[in-house]
This record gives C-alpha cells, sequence and structure tokens, in this order.
C-alpha cells in the first residue's frame, strides 16, 4: 500500500501531539505574554488617552487666560489713556501756575524797579538840593570876603533862592 504523502501513524502522532503543544503554548504565551502585552497597551492607550484629555482642559484654560489677559490689555490701554490725559491736565494746570508766578515775579520786578526809580529822584533832588546848599556857602563866603553887611549878604540870598526857584526847595 502506498501512502499519500507518507502519512504515516507515527507522523500523525507526532502531528497531532505537535498541534496540542501549539495549543498549549499559546494559552500559555496568552497569559504569560498576551495578556501583560495587552494590559500594558491598554494602560498605555489610557495614559495616552489621559494625556490628550488633559492638553485639551489645558487648551481650554490657555484659552481662557488668553481671552482674560486680551480685556486686560485693552482696559491697560484705558487706564493709560486715562492716566496720559490727567497728566496733560496736570501738566495745562502746571503751566498756568507757572506763568502766573512768572507774572507775579515781574510784576515785583517791576515794582521794585519804580521804588528804586523813585529813591534815585529823590537822591537825585536832595543831590542837587546839597548842591545849591553848596552854592549858597561859596556865595556867602565870597560876600563874607567882600566884607559886605548884612542887608547885602540877605538881599543875595533872597535873589539866589529866587532864581532857584522855590519848586526847587519844596520838591
Amino acid at each position: 500500500m502506498e501512502r499519500i504523502f507518507d502519512l504515516d501513524p507515527q507522523l500523525l502522532q507526532d502531528a497531532i501531539i505537535l498541534a496540542i503543544n501549539v495549543f498549549i503554548l499559546f494559552i500559555l504565551l496568552s497569559y504569560m505574554l498576551f495578556n501583560p502585552v495587552r494590559d500594558m497597551l491598554k494602560k498605555r492607550q489610557d495614559s495616552i488617552q489621559g494625556n490628550i484629555d488633559k492638553a485639551l482642559s489645558d487648551k481650554d484654560e490657555a484659552e481662557k487666560m488668553k481671552a482674560m489677559y486680551e480685556e486686560k490689555l485693552k482696559n491697560a490701554d484705558k487706564e493709560v489713556d486715562v492716566i496720559l490725559s490727567e497728566a496733560r491736565k496736570k501738566a495745562l494746570k502746571r503751566e498756568e501756575q507757572i506763568v502766573e508766578e512768572a507774572k507775579e515775579e515781574a510784576a515785583r520786578i517791576i515794582a521794585r524797579a519804580n521804588e528804586e526809580a523813585e529813591l534815585e529822584k529823590k537822591k537825585a533832588a536832595d543831590d542837587i538840593k546839597q548842591e545849591m546848599i553848596t552854592v549858597a556857602s561859596l556865595m556867602a563866603a565870597k560876600v563874607v570876603r567882600n566884607s559886605i553887611n548884612t542887608d547885602i549878604q540877605s538881599s543875595l540870598v533872597e535873589e539866589t533862592i529866587k532864581e532857584m526857584g522855590d519848586n526847587t526847595w519844596l520838591s
């Protein structure tokens, strides 16, 4: 009898034992390798999903913070405008105050100059009076030298005073 594919009972027995061994090996490897690998992959998948969820929540939070900061920037621009307008107002008030102080100082300087001019005028008038007194004294000395009597001397003084004028003595 000829055999198909050289199948003999020993080969069939070896094939069946090999199949049973592969099945047992598959079951053992399934428990020892495949299940831990599946668990590890499941944990990894859960970890990745957790990271994705956390990234999405962080993104949402970042967008909220961005919106908040943009609002703050808008408000900061408004505050800057308010502060600048207040500073301009203060500067204008200070400018007006400085101009007013300068006007007051100028008025004081003018008043002081007028007072000094009046004092100089009075001093000049006093100097003229002193000069007239000196001239009168010199005239009196000449009269005394010429031995004039008192009537002549009085008439000369009177005449000199009249020449100088009453206004000079009164001012």
